[in-house]
């Protein structure tokens, strides 16, 4: 893989500011936007007349613990335009949640959002090796969903060449890779793996591709697949951050020069780690769950808003901005398995482990005689279906699980091809243990 890391002058003066820089300009966006709510949005200006607090009462970065968390819950409460700080007329675009799980969560952009948007997402390609002229192969959803117009705009902000393929027809998606030689593809790392079949179905070598920078997004993923990933098309694998409530993609990135956690764009969003139960501030180094308010939105700022993320805030490296750590799981799809704290990523490090089986798995949570039962269905790889070879690889999958997290599981090895493949986010855990 060749060498991307940014040469002298490619950077915005903000990426390699001192800490002093950052935070006088964090103080005082920080003041303009709590101004704004207040004024702006009768949701966050009962918010804080309920605890008590105005925004002259930031003195200091440290006094925002004093105002009130937003949660999803909000914009469900208060759908569809409840939460916004701007006359409908300004507001020149509106994405959406799929509402899965409830009403969809409506964000808005006014022109200025936007811009922004495309700007952090722009600095988010060229920290991840992409730069102007690169043709970038943009595979994620486009709609409602704001990963594929928000990675569209960025790189047209970069100065790359775009082609908005969205997610599906792999096959299609395998063909134009091969026909217009993108540098850049921006895709979620599941739907990554299904074009890595694809290519194999077809005959076709990854590493001869032209893809020399990938940037997955939208689900958490573990180093574990960025070296399955890179291995197998001699690319760099680079991780971007981001969520519709903030802005969307483009909130946090890793730098490909080290890959040591994302840099979070804090010129533009304020970041927090809080105990989970308690709502306390944690200081930096310290696991929690990752809280962010925003410092230049108009349409729709945001206020401590709760993101069920865990992680924890590092110095910064490659840039003077904190990092955060990769993303290893949500406080909310937390797997509680007879009282073991399980994440899926967990699940997928011992996978990757196991040579005769491929990454494509999913875990099934069911009831025997009122015990919880968790089982993970995995694929064998090509060449590994035979079914002695199978009884090995289930032996040593449930060797890893119980040795490394702690609990029994049931697995059950598949053929190649048998669980669901993801066109966007993958569903990695079906919870049946409320049926029958």
């Amino acid at each position: 893989m060749e060498n991307l890391a940014p040469k002298p002058g490619d950077l915005e003066p903000i990426e390699t500011a001192s800490r002093d820089e950052i935070s006088g300009a964090q103080l005082e966006r920080l003041r303009w936007t709590l101004n704004h709510a207040y004024t702006n949005s009768p949701f966050y200006r009962r918010r804080f007349d309920e605890v008590g607090v105005h925004p002259d009462d930031l003195k200091t970065l440290a006094d925002l613990s004093k105002f009130p968390f937003t949660v999803k819950q909000h914009l469900r409460e208060t759908y569809p335009f409840g939460m916004f700080a701007v006359p409908q007329e300004r507001v020149a675009r509106l994405h959406a949640s799929s509402g899965t799980t409830g009403r969809p969560t409506v964000v808005g952009y006014t022109k200025g959002d936007l811009d922004i948007w495309a700007t952090v997402v722009a600095r988010s390609l060229r920290a991840s090796g992409a730069r102007p002229g690169d043709k970038a192969h943009v595979a994620y959803g486009y709609g409602l969903f704001t990963g594929g117009l928000g990675a569209h705009y960025g790189a047209e902000k970069l100065g790359c060449t775009v082609i908005p393929m969205s997610g599906g027809m792999t096959e299609r998606q395998v063909t134009l890779i091969q026909d217009f030689q993108p540098r850049v593809i921006l895709v979620t790392p599941s739907y990554m793996l299904a074009l890595l079949d694809e290519f194999r179905n077809q005959g076709i070598d990854p590493r001869t591709t032209s893809l020399a920078v990938g940037i997955f997004g939208a689900e958490p993923w573990t180093n574990a697949m960025r070296l399955e990933i890179e291995q197998a098309f001699d690319m760099h694998a680079v991780d971007i951050y981001g969520l519709s409530e903030i802005i969307g993609p483009g909130v946090a990135n890793e730098c490909v020069e080290t890959k040591d956690g994302l840099h979070v764009w804090e010129d533009h969003f304020y970041p927090e780690v809080i105990d989970p139960e308690t709502g306390a501030v944690l200081p930096d180094g310290e696991k929690g769950e990752l809280v962010f308010t925003s410092l230049t939105k108009e349409a729709l700022p945001m206020i401590r808003y709760r993101t069920r993320d865990l992680t924890r805030l590092l110095p910064g490296t490659a840039r003077s901005m904190r990092r955060i750590e990769k993303i290893t799981g949500r406080s909310d799809d937390m797997i509680i398995l007879r009282g073991v704290n399980i994440f899926p990523t967990q699940i997928e490090e011992q996978v990757l482990k196991c040579r005769g089986l491929s990454p494509h798995f999913q875990i099934e949570l069911s009831k025997a005689d009122r015990l919880d039962v968790m089982t993970v269905f995995v694929e064998a790889m090509p060449g590994c279906t035979d079914a002695a070879t199978r009884q090995d690889s289930k032996k040593e999958l449930a060797h890893h699980i119980k040795s490394v997290i702690g609990v029994s599981t049931k697995i059950r090895v598949e053929n190649p091809g048998s669980v669901e493949r993801s066109l966007g986010k993958a569903k990695r855990v079906v919870d049946r243990r409320d049926q029958g």
